[in-house]
Parts: structure tokens; sequence; C-alpha cells
């Protein structure tokens, strides 16, 4: 396969999240899954070149490509996870970013992919670099970009009781799959995030950033890349209240103990045990994030009161 065949775009923007992996009659090369947890699921020839395809993750082998094309792969499918995290506001105006070293653990790849990635996003004016300080998210509005079929902003038009119906219905048939295709590694790596969020504490943003490769891990282990889609976009529903709501005392621990009792029931692979579970923590989100939406209301109100 000559990688001149490759276009720009191709090389330039693989996405980390998972997406739909299509199926032609043409020549389809397979990857393999990668440190990062994430592989392509395949790419089209034909005799006029590539059709572009919507890519869920890193590409690490495809015969005959040298090394250096999967490293900046990585650099940009870390990069395209980070600008996730910006646009559905995890991640605001003025945050400092985690430590190269933190981040690198939370999202299973090298410092050095990292630090790409964040030379990548400062040169798009994503994030602002500074000597001798940590890296800061600039003043920048992403709510318009898609992260997988819609873009947050056109999700959160939605009011709250329609995304948690939608949650319930389809989220929980998207975990219940994942129980019997779940495989030891995804089962390691959920561990390994639980001790993350263990040591974080009440560090809101630090929790959320683990919490959404949490869930993106169990929705992946489903099998069905549509689903999957779909559910990484109800999760990011108003991000905002819901990182207010997570620096509440103890929401951080109600959902660390969420997440432990999820992870237990996967390994048993009990269906049942993980459904109910995971509707438990459906309704945690609900709540929590309906409380603090409803909060602006209730100041309004006071504040005409007090006025009038």
């Amino acid at each position: 396969m000559n990688a001149a065949l490759i276009p720009a775009a191709l090389q330039r923007r693989i996405r980390i999240d998972h997406a739909p992996a299509h199926r032609y009659q043409h020549t389809r090369w397979s990857v393999q899954q990668t440190s990062c947890d994430e592989a392509m699921r395949g790419w089209v020839g034909t005799k006029h070149g590539w059709r572009g395809m919507k890519t869920d993750g890193i590409l690490t082998q495809v015969p005959n490509l040298g090394g250096s094309i999967t490293r900046q792969t990585a650099r940009d499918a870390v990069a395209d996870k980070l600008t996730t995290l910006i646009a559905t506001g995890m991640l605001r105006p003025g945050d400092e970013l985690p430590g190269e070293r933190e981040l690198a653990h939370v999202l299973h790849v090298s410092r050095e992919t990292v630090r790409g990635a964040i030379q990548i996003l400062a040169a798009k004016g994503f994030i602002e670099v500074s000597q001798g300080s940590r890296s800061r998210v600039a003043d920048v509005d992403l709510s318009h970009l898609p992260i997988t079929i819609a873009s947050p902003s056109a999700i959160d038009r939605y009011d709250l009781e329609a995304v948690h119906g939608a949650r319930l219905l389809v989220e929980l048939d998207v975990v219940g799959q994942a129980v019997d295709r779940i495989t030891q590694d995804t089962l390691d790596k959920l561990d390994a995030l639980l001790e993350v969020q263990r040591q974080v504490g009440d560090d809101t943003m630090r929790f959320l950033i683990c919490d959404r490769e949490f869930h993106l891990a169990i929705y992946r282990a489903c099998g069905n890349p549509l689903l999957c889609d779909f559910v990484v976009d109800l999760y990011g529903y108003l991000m905002d209240h819901r990182r207010h709501a997570m620096a509440m005392p103890g929401a951080t621990a109600g959902s660390y103990a969420d997440h432990v009792e999820i992870v237990d029931a996967l390994k048993r692979r009990d269906r049942v045990a993980v459904v109910e579970a995971f509707r438990r923590h459906l309704t945690h989100i609900y709540e929590t994030t309906r409380d603090m939406a409803a909060k602006p209301v209730l100041e309004e109100r006071r504040t005409v009161n007090t006025t009038a």
C-alpha cells in the first residue's frame, strides 16, 4: 500500500472516540487495537484512491507504513480528546490542564504524545502555553463542534427529562450488551481509572476527565459503534451544570461508589446487576443535574422578591 494515496485529512484527523465501522465491496485492511484502547475499523481503497470515512481511534498498524504516521496520529487523536473536553465544557476557559504525566496515565499514552497534542491545540489557539507554568484553556467557544453524531450545543437544546429518558432507554441496553463482550483488558482499564478517581478525590475537573474515560470504556464494549456514539453525545449533556453539581460536597465520592458497584457487577458478568447499578447511577446524575439547573431560576426569583 502506497502511503502517498492516503489523503492528508485522514492522516491529520483520526478521532479517538469510537466510530461506525463500514463495509464496502473494496479492499479492506484490518487494524489491531491500540494502547489507547482505540482502533480504526477499516479504510476503503478503490481504483480511484481512498474514500474518507469517520474513524474511531489511533492508527498503529497498517502494512508498509512507517512509525512516523503512527506517532502523528496518536497526537492528533489525543488533541481531539482534549478538544472534546473543551467543547463539552468539562474544561473551561482559564482552566489549568492536568500535568503531562497525569494526562498520559488517564489516556493511556506517552507523555511525548500528550506534549505533541498540546502543541497542536496551542497552534489552533485552543490552549495557551506559558513558559514555567501550566497550560491553560484559551477563551474559546467550541460548543458548535460535533463530538460524534451531534455537537454539545445541539444536544443541550433538549430538556433534561427528554435526555434522561433517552439515556435510560438506550444506555441501559448498551451497558447490558457490554456485559457479555467486555474484555479483561477493559476491566483492567476500569480498575486503573477507579484508582485514579480515588486518588483525585474532590478535584472535580480531574475526576470528570476520568469519569468520561470510565463511561466510554464501557460503552465501547457493547460492540455497536452507532449506539456508542449516541450515548457518548448524551453523556455530555449540560456538562457545565454537571461540573458544578460534582463540585458539591460528597458528589465525587458518591459517583466513585457507583462506579465501584458497576465494575464489581461487570466482573461477575451479572447483566441484571450491571443494568440496575447503572440505572441508579443515571438517576443520581439526573437528580444532581436537575437540582443544579434549577438554581439559577431560584436565585433569580429570590432577587426579584428582594427588590419588589
